[in-house]
């Protein structure tokens, strides 16, 4: 056959394209060590995304380490400065603010059999860490660790040396103090069993939970059993008890055994070097579902087959945001940023569609995703608001999950996490969600349920698990200091935001009157304005003013009588919603352009405090200070987000932190919850292309040019679709469908 020389030039070509395209690693500029030290909460391990399953190296067990887990509130399983490592948990959460899961540990030993992690932990070296792979190598037994991950199944393999070896799964340690375990040999390479979880925060113990797995070795063992650790007694039973506090050795066991400090143990003499592959399955529901989950996700497949379909997961999702220009670390602070927002809320059914019900745990099915680690306090502030933008399915999934909570549970979700309620932070946080989804034009969900649900919260004064002390709000516009209720300023501010979202939502449903009576009361902190100190203050119930204030106090957690996790400076710009009634509540803009200097001038700006975040995008607000925010954000950017392992400016708040970077760095940021607005500032990046979804949106790109660094430039402001826009706001609506934005 002769092919026309045109025909062989678009042959070319069309390999030359496919084979750039296939080159397209987004994965390469994920480091997934950003966030591992300065309590940022994050971990190297292994992750699909949105995954229930996670491998993550556990090195926060044992006084070796730099910080341990017993010693402070320590919510995540590995920190960057730790050297002891005692295994690889494969449930786990990252950039939470409280301990929980950390359990099911798996780990590789050489020589003879040790069951007690302070004998079998080693240090390591030669870390190792993508998207969906981590490796280590095992100093004290020179064994190289590799793990991965599907979305409901961690994958471990080990490079054994030839010799004596182990493979441990113990199911005593994890990140919290939770109790109680099962475990059972259903052949020499398959275990099965649960481990009880729960408590986060400390809160609501009484829902503590198990999770299910089913590990499957392969690898037929020398021999195997299960040991068990009883409770040490102190009393005179103890002299009868030989085996008191002693652990005993169950060998190849044929039936369940049930306790605390359990583990099973696989004994191996390899002749040779010897890789050896562990897969575990994970369910909330049964272990019948964590086999089927294992069966269905992964089955006979290599580790490598495992990694490379995981990696393109990874790809596929980095993919919608295409940047060019910045330099090697730009590109991957941005890309680790959308990385850790993947990570949580996190897919809490089975394979098969199952999932435990809110409160009672009952087996429920979903036809969709049932989504869980619901952060709410940090994410309404603009994680969905990127969610919305750039993976609007999932967002609309989120949205259907909560209100599959409101179903179950009677209220819409505060703090969710796997089906239990942690009722951990302040506010009614989901009203605002909702409202915000509906706003930027997802609506393809029950808004009369959604609608039915944000009233209850904000209208029932008695058994509101959402808002407590509701009836003092909505009779003198803010929650007293008699209340007892925890930051009443805080809260009070809190419930104006939801309030405000509420309005925006009965206003687009026509509920003229709803919309009325809520934007009324979204505007009550006005009432604990004091014009003489300029602070929001708090109050008693009888309208005086708490006495005395500091408006320092409450500043890294210490107690404060009106505010949560913050002072009087870090709440005191806080209502996004009414940012022009703000600015004349404060004396005009010059002053209020004073005070907010001062904010960051006297050090009381916190990076990593959610109420703070949107700050310095309020000088788009004055006239002629859009500059400010442009120089603000730069600051900020280059101070707090490196590619360190303290490249976070602290805890990452389920990727509330991570979602503001990549807004920042994008040139953009939703100032308003609950109003489809964007506010504006300069790209980091000379060319950013995001590639909206087709189901929702009519465009299928969105290019924002950065063409401030022209010679000879002067800054002009933005074109947005060709025109040039007046001030620094602009529409969800004409954002997506501008095609193109040009900042000169």
């Amino acid at each position: 056959m002769i092919l026309h020389k045109k025909a062989i030039l678009f042959i070319g070509l069309l390999i030359g394209f496919i084979a750039n395209a296939q080159k397209q690693d987004y994965t390469q500029y994920v480091n997934p060590f950003i966030g591992t030290s300065n309590f940022g909460a994050t971990n190297p391990g292994a992750i699909a995304p949105r995954g229930m399953a996670s491998v993550s190296p556990f090195n926060v067990a044992g006084k070796q380490n730099f910080l341990e887990k017993d010693s402070r509130w320590l919510s995540n399983p590995y920190v960057s400065e730790n050297t002891f490592l005692t295994g690889f948990s494969h449930v786990n959460m990252s950039g939470v603010g409280c301990p929980d899961l950390g359990v099911i540990l798996s780990m590789p030993t050489t020589g003879e059999l040790k069951t007690d992690y302070l004998d079998y932990g080693t240090t390591y070296t030669n870390e190792v860490a993508k998207p969906g792979y981590y490796s280590v190598e095992l100093d004290k037994y020179k064994v190289k660790t590799e793990l991965t991950a599907s979305t409901r199944v961690g994958v471990s393999r080990y490079s054994f040396p030839a010799g004596k070896a182990n493979v441990l799964l113990n199911l005593g340690l994890g990140l919290t103090n939770e109790h109680g375990a099962t475990l059972k040999f259903n052949s020499p390479t398959e275990v099965a069993g649960s481990r009880m979880v729960g408590s986060f925060c400390y809160n609501n113990a009484e829902s503590a939970y198990p999770i299910y797995f089913v590990a499957r070795i392969s690898e037929a063992p020398a021999n195997y059993g299960i040991w068990d650790k009883p409770a040490k007694y102190d009393g005179v039973e103890a002299q009868w008890m030989g085996y008191n506090g002693k652990t005993r050795l169950k060998e190849q066991f044929a039936r369940e055994v049930v306790g605390d400090s359990i583990g099973a143990y696989l004994n191996y003499n390899f002749d040779k070097p010897t890789q050896v592959v562990m897969k575990i399955g994970v369910s909330y529901v049964s272990i019948d579902n964590a086999r089927e989950n294992l069966n269905k996700e992964v089955g006979e497949a290599s580790f490598d087959e495992v990694y490379k379909q995981t990696k393109q997961a990874w790809n596929k999702k980095l993919s919608v945001v295409d940047v060019e220009g910045g330099s090697a670390d730009d590109k991957t602070i941005f890309y680790t940023g959308l990385y850790h927002t993947q990570i949580a809320p996190s897919i809490l059914n089975d394979s098969n569609g199952e999932y435990p019900a809110m409160k009672t745990r009952a087996v429920k099915h979903t036809d969709g995703t049932r989504y869980t680690v619901f952060s709410l306090w940090d994410t309404y502030r603009n994680y969905h608001q990127l969610m919305s933008l750039l993976y609007p399915q999932e967002q609309l999934d989120m949205v259907n999950s909560m209100l599959d909570i409101y179903d179950q549970n009677a209220w819409l979700p505060k703090w969710e996490l796997n089906a239990t309620e942690t009722f951990t932070m302040v506010g009614d946080p989901a009203a605002v969600v909702l409202a915000d989804t509906y706003a930027r034009g997802i609506t393809n969900f029950d808004v009369d349920k959604a609608y039915e649900a944000m009233l209850k919260s904000a209208d029932a004064r008695e058994g509101n698990p959402l808002r407590p002390g509701l009836g003092e709000y909505i009779d003198n516009g803010y929650v007293s200091v008699d209340s007892h209720i925890k930051g009443p300023v805080s809260t009070t501010q809190e419930y104006n935001i939801a309030d405000y979202a509420i309005a925006q939502l009965a206003e687009a449903m026509g509920k003229k009157q709803d919309a009325k009576r809520f934007k009324k009361r979204a505007l009550s902190y006005k009432k604990m304005y004091n014009k003489d100190s300029r602070f929001l203050q708090p109050k008693m119930s009888d309208g005086s003013w708490y006495k005395p204030f500091d408006p320092l106090a409450g500043a890294n957690f210490t107690e404060n009588p009106g505010f949560i996790e913050g002072n009087a400076w870090q709440y005191l710009f806080m209502q996004p919603h009414d940012i022009k009634g703000m600015i004349e509540l404060m004396g005009g803009a010059k002053k209020f352009e004073e005070k907010l200097d001062a904010l960051f001038a006297e050090d009381q700006f916190d990076m990593a405090n959610e109420p703070d975040i949107s700050y310095p995008f309020l000088y788009n607000y004055l006239p002629g200070r859009a500059s400010k925010t442009r120089e603000k954000v730069d600051e900020l950017i280059a101070q707090y987000f490196t590619n360190q392992p303290d490249g976070l400016p602290g805890n990452d708040d389920t990727g509330t932190m991570s979602a503001w970077l990549v807004y920042a760095m994008m040139g953009f940021y939703p100032m308003t919850p609950g109003e489809a607005t964007y506010t504006l500032t300069e790209p980091q990046f000379d060319t950013v292309t995001i590639y909206l979804n087709a189901d929702f949106y009519s465009n299928k790109t969105l290019t924002i040019k950065n063409e401030s660094q022209a010679d000879g430039a002067q800054i002009k402001g933005f074109k947005v679709g060709g025109k040039l826009l007046k001030g620094s706001q602009v529409s969800h609506k004409n954002w997506v469908e501008a095609g193109e934005v040009i900042f000169e």
